[in-house]
């Protein structure tokens, strides 16, 4: 492992580097114009987020950059705008006036020098100059597109096209696919991700519940500069581990069997999201084990399926068969059932009810999956992605397998999936909850990358766990 500061540093390949908004703004414009009804006479207009007040208390949420405004910019500045004139291609930076009587509490903001050397756009001016300047592409007869009204001042709104969807589309289309700059900021937080997961699963002698796994995995991305996590980390054990989107992370390990931990870092806005499981004591019993190796080989074939062109709905069910053929083996699906009559039952969906994957960009879920959540298949309804790869794309693997006492009841009323399963040889993976393996892939021009180094071998995973209770006896001394 490298040293904590020189995570801290960023990705050593940008430095001196600008983060790319022109190049950006561009490939937005270019997807906008193959549209019929687009005009290359077209303005875009879009406001950052403003620190957002609590109610009934002098403080602001967590501040959160909207993602189409950076991906304009890379400015990660409150309460600023952005306008991209699709004639001149000229990038205007706008940022707020300064606020002298908060200069006291919080230094002098960024000057418009400082702001021109810093970021890739072609002025930056204050935004008193903004009202201007959407007058006079008004009086023009110019179309001012612009994102949702929400954040926007109410003498703007009146010049502006909000949330078209032909320009949301170009937006989507444009941040689906990650150029060497993004990748470079993806690649660093996954570092910083895979190091917070390794410290997680090395020191089970200070973690006595799930709340202490999540304090490890914030602790060490933080030591290693990334101060926000992409989403809220999952941390759960034992039965817990049944339940997709866990968020209690509180609950004694006790006399459990086994973790899930899904978390990631996130570096300059740019997610990582992995999941990894584990055996509490390091020894892997004979049922978490079998699911595990399910899971992996799920993960594993998916792996190799993925490049461009491939659509994802098939990697998919994919998937499901390799499921199928597992629980087949260890008798959790009666063998006097053919392969493809549980599959056509959709029974596999009570253990494994998500979709394979999602793209991962700035958002976790990141835009232009094109999902389709009112599918009346089962199998594809939550499969957050509904096309073809292509190349750049970065999308997660994580195919999973759960035991959940409320997902078999609801399929248990399925006649046609009730009979496929043994319900005395299922019991006994209750006590797992579920296991979930997640990777971060980078779709490349002929196959794919892991972005991931975190082992996934189920052998280095228990030896990293005994080694980390092992030297725990020896030297961990404060249990918290």
């Amino acid at each position: 492992m490298a040293s904590f500061s020189s995570y801290q540093e960023g990705p050593i390949e940008l430095k001196g580097k600008k983060y790319p908004a022109k190049k950006h703004a561009l490939n937005v414009a270019k997807h906008f114009l193959t549209k019929k009804s687009s005009s290359s006479r077209s303005v875009f207009f879009v406001s950052g987020e403003a620190p957002l007040p609590i109610p009934y208390c002098d403080q602001t949420y967590p501040f959160r950059q909207n993602r189409y405004f950076y991906y304009l910019t890379g400015c990660n500045i409150p309460s600023a705008h952005v306008l991209f004139d699709l004639i001149t291609n000229k990038l205007t930076l706008f940022l707020p006036e300064i606020d002298y009587d908060d200069v006291m509490w919080s230094g002098m903001p960024m000057s418009l020098k400082k702001a021109k050397e810093v970021f890739d756009v072609d002025e930056v001016l204050y935004e008193s100059k903004i009202l201007k300047k959407l007058e006079d592409y008004s009086l023009d007869k110019r179309e001012i597109y612009s994102t949702c009204y929400k954040n926007y001042k109410e003498s703007f709104k009146k010049f502006l096209i909000a949330d078209d969807k032909e320009f949301l589309w170009s937006l989507d289309e444009s941040r689906m696919i990650k150029d060497d700059y993004e990748i470079a900021l993806m690649r660093h937080a996954a570092k910083i991700t895979d190091n917070s997961h390794l410290a997680v699963m090395s020191a089970l002698p200070i973690e006595k519940n799930e709340g202490h796994i999540h304090a490890e995995f914030v602790y060490h991305s933080i030591r290693q500069g990334s101060k926000f996590q992409s989403y809220d980390p999952i941390c759960c054990s034992g039965p817990n581990c049944s339940t997709l989107h866990y968020v209690k992370n509180d609950e004694d390990l006790g006399q459990r069997k086994s973790v899930l931990i899904d978390a990631g870092a996130e570096w300059s806005n740019y997610s990582c999201d992995v999941t990894r499981c584990f055996p509490i004591d390091g020894k892997w019993s004979k049922e978490h084990r079998e699911i595990y190796d399910t899971v992996l080989d799920m993960q594993k074939q998916a792996f190799a399926q993925i490049k461009p062109g491939v659509l994802w709905d098939d990697i998919h069910i994919l998937a499901h068969k390799i499921l199928i053929k597992h629980f087949l083996r260890m008798g959790i699906f009666k063998s006097q059932f053919t392969e493809n009559e549980i599959f056509e039952s959709a029974a596999s969906v009570i253990f494994f009810p998500h979709g394979l994957g999602h793209l991962l960009g700035m958002d976790t879920h990141d835009v232009g999956g094109l999902p389709n959540y009112e599918d009346p298949n089962p199998m594809l309804r939550y499969l957050r992605i509904r096309r073809p790869l292509q190349e750049g794309m970065v999308v997660t693997d994580e195919p999973g397998v759960y035991f959940s006492p409320f997902l078999v009841e609801e399929g248990l009323k399925d006649p046609k999936k009730a009979e496929k399963i043994d319900l005395e040889i299922m019991q006994k993976y209750y006590e797992i909850g579920g296991v979930r393996i997640e990777d971060d892939i980078l779709v490349t021009k002929d196959g794919a990358e892991n972005l991931t180094g975190i082992t996934s071998d189920a052998d280095e995973i228990s030896k990293i766990v005994l080694d980390g209770i092992s030297k725990g006896r020896d030297y961990f001394h404060c249990v918290v």
